[in-house]
């Protein structure tokens, strides 16, 4: 047994090493540099907090930290509502099932930077001619371009592309409740949405928890649509806090500045995460 141990250290002992060179030596190296006033190359100093002070003061930041709250919270709600409805379709006794669940996981094994050039495209030119004919103003132009639209339409392309995966993870827990529990409650008299809200949604609490705290993370770290679509514009409008931090980090001169808020980027990303795994683990202790 002892014999046994002793190779499965030894297994995972190059993926540690791994990990650790590049994954954590980074990442406390940007911690480090956060203290300090270094621009990624020549001379430095010591500033302590101050760039941690900076940050709660300065309107950009605040600004990208505003809306990359809230358009996770929005895309998080859509996709994991759109995904649970297509996951309930696809597991039904329908007609091609197996080859919708191939056009709907499509968009998983696509290329994030292509799909966003590809409806930057539909949005600039095919989009305004439909908004034209119809009459609706707001589809009329370009909505990328304008500041108080630009989110929707990347909200609607990352929930698009991230109900492929979600979708799967939903489908994976529809397989596991039990049938004679959902025909016990037919028997009963429950109709098709009692016995989805009462039987069938409660046992897919686990799958709902993983959804939930994946996809939130997920959106929270935004960062190819917005490259994509709109490059954090018009102006700021869709600055994300990651592409901030790549932009002004690596190209603005504020490589020590940007660590900084990496570091409070991290740190409000494990408190949502833990946050969301007690109040969805406690849900699932009470079903």
């Amino acid at each position: 047994m002892r014999q046994r141990t002793k190779v499965f250290y030894w297994m995972a002992l190059p993926g540690v090493l791994l990990f650790f060179a590049f994954h954590t030596v980074p990442a406390l190296q940007g911690v480090f540099y956060s203290f300090t006033d270094s621009r990624g190359y020549g001379d430095w100093s010591f500033i302590g907090l101050q760039n941690y002070i900076a940050l709660f003061t300065d309107p950009i930041v605040i600004g990208s930290y505003r809306f990359t709250i809230g358009f996770a919270v929005v895309a998080t709600i859509l996709a994991n509502i759109v995904s649970l409805a297509v996951a309930v379709g696809l597991t039904a006794n329908i007609r091609f099932r197996g080859f919708l669940r191939g056009v709907f996981f499509l968009p998983a094994v696509m290329a994030t930077l292509v799909v966003g050039y590809i409806f930057n495209f539909l949005f600039a030119n095919a989009l305004p001619p439909v908004g034209q004919a119809l009459g609706v103003d707001a589809l009329s132009t370009n909505i990328l371009g304008n500041p108080s639209l630009a989110w929707v339409g990347i909200v609607v392309v990352t929930v698009w592309q991230a109900c492929a995966t979600t979708i799967v993870i939903y489908m994976a827990g529809l397989q596991t409740v039990p049938e004679d529990i959902t025909e016990a409650a037919m028997i009963d008299g429950a109709n098709a949405w009692q016995r989805f809200w009462r039987v069938t949604f409660p046992l897919l609490a686990p799958f709902f928890t993983i959804n939930m705290v994946l996809s939130l993370k997920n959106f929270l770290m935004v960062f190819d649509q917005i490259v994509a679509l709109t490059a954090g514009g018009p102006g700021t409008s869709t600055m994300s806090i990651s592409y901030l931090i790549y932009r002004n980090g690596f190209t603005g001169g504020q490589f020590a500045y940007q660590s900084a808020n990496a570091v409070i980027y991290f740190l409000i990303i494990a408190l949502l995460s833990i946050v969301q795994l007690r109040a969805l683990r406690g849900r699932e202790v009470s079903v």
